[in-house]
């Protein structure tokens, strides 16, 4: 039992179940990436532009197969897709681990960006979850994947210098097979609803969302931010290298950085929600990820500017990779927040490939501080396009199931205009296939009790 806006004992272990498996797979796409220009030296064909394209290819085949496969769970299923993901995970790990060169370890991580789950979990967590809690059990996924991000940049450095690069890859798959058992023996069974149009994608809302400026803004924002994560870890651990710091102790700087930027983020978090500053704060993180980018340039050989320069990067990179997905949410249109979160993904994992790329070659032709300089260059660059967004204020979105004459279309068209006269009702919705009412709303005045008082009349 539970309270009514509490989850139920079903609901929490369901949340935490998923967002363990999501955070397992992203530990183990993440741990690679502080690591391998450091322990892949001994790999035939090693080269910067190699380690750019093994750190970064995963977000290709990721970018690809995103969307698709959440498509391919509305129609056979959640858990189908989640086993077939994990696998292919556990089988690129095995053969990146098995591989003697950085062209097998390529394919080795091709394949673990293959297991496309992220849409499949979180129409999961949408199918088991009530919608009054269903923000709360995206938001417990979203911790665990930054989580997992801060635990990959100590574990990495610690497992490779005790296994070397092989137990790095022995380690995910050893952390696939787990998130199976965890699919098989902890994830309660559900009823399979299809689309969800806040989870998952429409094909045919593509074209829209595509011209909506604020939303491109935020598709190539998190596009620039990974492009800048994957190129900045080609050439930052080999950076820590020459300024004296042995690889084995690369973790005495990434553990401590990560966590003061942990601690630096929570006031100007509050601070943006409550004064309505998000824009002019998301603003100041790109010119501190800027100004963090041009200490690493200028700090070759100073492990004190390094580690100032981490703990900026870091901090920056935090609270930008919190705000944008809520500034998706706010500004999404009504039932499309799931067609509007595949294309943002699509370009997050886009722009790390791009990143790891153009990482690489920078790196070859430039060294680090060359690459330093000119992803600097890119947050000039979204600095000038980031002065368009939208101020966006306190909105929420809700999903409102309609059991009663959702084919008469004069009674649909009805319940529509009146929900739209509701105060602090911004857009509204009604899907009759899905028997779902969706509305975006200014949470401020905003009444769910009175809108569903109308759809149960």
């Amino acid at each position: 039992m539970s309270d009514e806006h509490g989850f139920s004992p079903r609901e929490r272990r369901a949340s935490f179940t998923l967002a363990s498996i999501f955070g397992m797979r992203m530990l183990g796409l993440f741990m690679i990436m502080p690591v391998f220009a450091l322990y892949g030296k001994d790999l035939i064909g090693f080269s910067p532009l190699w380690v750019g394209i093994v750190i970064g290819i995963y977000g290709l085949t990721q970018a690809v197969l995103q969307i698709p496969a959440g498509w391919l769970s509305d129609r056979i299923g959640r858990k189908p897709v989640i086993y077939g993901g994990l696998t292919l995970f556990a089988l690129g790990s095995v053969v990146a681990a098995m591989s003697d060169s950085v062209y097998g370890v390529a394919v080795g991580r091709v394949l673990q960006g293959s297991g496309a789950i992220a849409g499949a979990i979180l129409a999961l967590a949408a199918d088991i979850t009530r919608e009054e809690n269903r923000t709360k059990a995206m938001a417990i996924i979203g911790v665990c994947i930054g989580i997992s991000f801060a635990i990959a940049m100590v574990l990495g450095p610690v497992l490779a210098s005790l296994f070397g690069l092989s137990g790095v890859f022995w380690t995910t798959a050893l952390l696939a097979v787990v998130g199976i058992l965890m699919v098989r023996f902890l994830l309660p069974d559900s009823v399979h609803r299809g689309q969800i149009r806040d989870v998952t994608a429409a094909p045919e809302l593509f074209g829209r969302l595509l011209k909506d400026k604020q939303l491109l803004r935020l598709d190539f924002g998190i596009l620039l931010l990974h492009l800048t994560l994957t190129a900045v870890f080609v050439a930052f651990p080999l950076t820590l290298l020459d300024a004296g710091l042995a690889a084995e102790h690369h973790w005495w700087l990434y553990l401590p950085a990560l966590l003061l930027s942990f601690v630096l983020i929570v006031p100007f978090l509050i601070l943006g929600a409550r004064r309505n500053m998000n824009k002019q704060l998301f603003q100041a993180s790109i010119l501190v990820m800027m100004v963090a980018l041009i200490l690493m340039a200028a700090g070759k050989g100073h492990i004190a500017v390094l580690a100032l320069a981490m703990v900026l990067y870091f901090t920056a990179f935090n609270f930008m990779e919190a705000s944008l997905p809520a500034f998706l949410s706010m500004l999404a249109p009504a039932g499309a927040k799931g067609t509007a979160m595949g294309i943002y993904s699509t370009s997050q994992f886009f722009g790390a490939f791009l990143g790891g790329v153009l990482g690489g070659l920078l790196f070859q032709q430039l060294g680090g501080s060359g690459v330093f300089l000119l992803v600097a260059a890119c947050m000039a660059v979204w600095f000038w396009l980031a002065a368009g967004m939208s101020n966006v204020s306190k909105v929420r979105s809700h999903i409102l199931p309609i059991g009663v004459n959702i084919e008469n279309t004069e009674r649909r068209e009805l319940l529509l205009a009146q929900l739209l006269a509701l105060p602090g009702v911004h857009e509204a919705l009604i899907i009759p296939e899905e028997g779902s009412a969706y509305l975006k709303v200014d949470g401020n005045i905003f009444e769910l009790d009175r809108a569903q008082s109308l759809i149960n009349l």
